[in-house]
């Protein structure tokens, strides 16, 4: 019988185009004085720009202007960007990730090289297990999840919470607090899935949606997996009709339109600016499968404006008047899940278990709703943000903060601040303990880097 010869494949195909055409990036702090230039130049495909504004927001940096374009098959990305004090990026240690992460080495791979810190499941992670939890909001529940979690002798590690349209979008990082591992037993796994679900159940009586705990193994960035489940859940629908003053960013304005001459929708979106708008918007627009052909954003003090050129992935553009809605009301809700205004609470404590569900049961006393959250340990100290608001939804007391300041602070460390609606965006300060920790913003991608060995 005579031998088949099947045709030989290398496995590096696939890679071929970027090896011999491989991406360069150049950090340029010369061109302007007022910020940096992160410049990229790479081979076309799905999903660059979401990995690119992923890179520089989980860094912490404010992208004030960008321009996008990667008709055909190459891509060009030039990002004006400024630190948290909006000065240039000038640390040795940013630069460097920045190149190595967006160059050669790091596209060949990029999957594996998102920012470290910003990873869903125990592979990410470490020694941890990863929970997912999406309910129905009401004040108190993430008292009642983390009680069940420390009665359970789980003990948290990160967690990161938003809440929006009256749903509740949650990740946490648990592990053992006997082994500082991974909890792998099915049994226990099981009950604790099964008191979670006990409790979401009771958040669920007057909606036909329905909430669920699940154990994640994936490797999904924790921003773009909160959009994920609460764009799943279809928190887009029936938006609540809010005052301005209450919550910002719903006077956002997004409009669709067609252009015939090139054959795109486009896109544009006018709105007050906050930090990782532009990901947020990028990451909703990705996940609905549109690709991003040419972009332009800029950002004028406390205006955003980002208009962006796209078709679906099949080619087509948005033609129905049904499609174009749910398109807005999709960008609409991804600005709005991040927004938090009014009271932000940050706690300093050593690390133990049930930490969480005793700071969390003081908040419900007070008759505090927590309406966003990040929780991350670093070494042994724990440190929590809370941003709350009273139990329906409004401002909270001055009377009533100073109340929660006096009990916490005699056994952490607890910095208060106030978003004023009038100075949107601009945290004012309003003191801190006596312990003296620094007045400085809570970054959750940078201090849940340092869990990574």
């Amino acid at each position: 019988m005579a031998k088949v010869y099947w045709p030989y494949f290398d496995p590096e195909y696939e890679n071929l185009s970027t090896r011999i055409n491989p991406p360069s990036v150049s950090i340029d702090n010369t061109s302007c004085k007022e910020c940096t230039l992160v410049k990229v130049d790479s081979m076309n495909k799905p999903g660059i720009l979401l990995e690119v504004v992923q890179v520089l927001t989980d860094l912490d940096l404010t992208i004030t202007k960008a321009y996008i374009s990667s008709d055909g098959g190459w891509f060009m990305d030039v990002f004006h960007v400024t630190d948290q004090q909006g000065n240039k990026v000038t640390d040795s240690k940013t630069i460097d990730y920045i190149e190595k992460v967006l160059g050669p080495k790091g596209h060949a791979s990029a999957s594996q090289n998102t920012w470290p810190g910003k990873r869903v499941g125990v592979h990410s992670l470490g020694d941890h297990t990863s929970i997912e939890i999406i309910a129905r909001d009401r004040p108190g529940l993430l008292s009642e999840i983390s009680a069940v979690l420390a009665d359970l002798n789980f003990n948290v590690v990160a967690a990161e919470a938003w809440t929006h349209n009256r749903r509740i979008a949650c990740v946490l990082y648990v592990n053992d607090n006997a082994t500082s591992r991974a909890v792998d037993d099915p049994e226990r796994l099981s009950a604790m899935e099964e008191q979670l679900n006990n409790v979401l159940r009771g958040c669920e009586q007057e909606d036909e949606k329905v909430a669920r705990t699940s154990l994640s193994i994936g490797s999904t960035h924790v921003d773009r997996r909160l959009h994920q489940m609460l764009f799943a859940d279809k928190d887009y629908e029936a938006v609540a009709k809010l005052d301005d003053s209450a919550s910002p960013g719903l006077g956002a304005k997004i409009t669709v339109e067609h252009c015939e001459e090139k054959g795109y929708s486009v896109i544009s979106v006018s709105c007050e600016d906050r930090p990782k708008l532009m990901f947020d918007i990028v990451c909703t627009l990705t996940d609905m499968q549109y690709i991003v052909f040419h972009a332009t954003i800029s950002s004028k003090g406390p205006h955003a404006s980002q208009e962006y050129f796209i078709r679906h992935k099949d080619g087509y553009t948005l033609d129905s008047e049904g499609e174009k809605e749910r398109v807005i009301k999709c960008l609409e809700a991804a600005i709005h899940r991040r927004v938090s205004e009014g009271w932000s609470l940050e706690l300093c404590a050593k690390d133990r278990v049930g930490l969480l569900s005793e700071v969390t049961r003081i908040l419900r006393e007070h008759g505090l709703s927590v309406t966003r959250a990040g929780v991350t340990t670093v070494g042994e100290q724990a440190v929590n943000v809370f941003y709350v608001r009273d139990a329906s939804g409004n401002p909270v007391d001055v009377k009533t903060i100073e109340a929660l300041r006096g009990e916490i602070g005699h056994s952490m460390m607890i910095n208060v601040k106030n978003k004023v609606p009038s100075r949107r965006w601009k945290e004012e300060s309003q003191g801190g303990s006596g312990g003296g920790w620094a007045k400085t913003s809570f970054f959750f991608g940078n201090l849940l880097e340092k869990l990574l060995p």
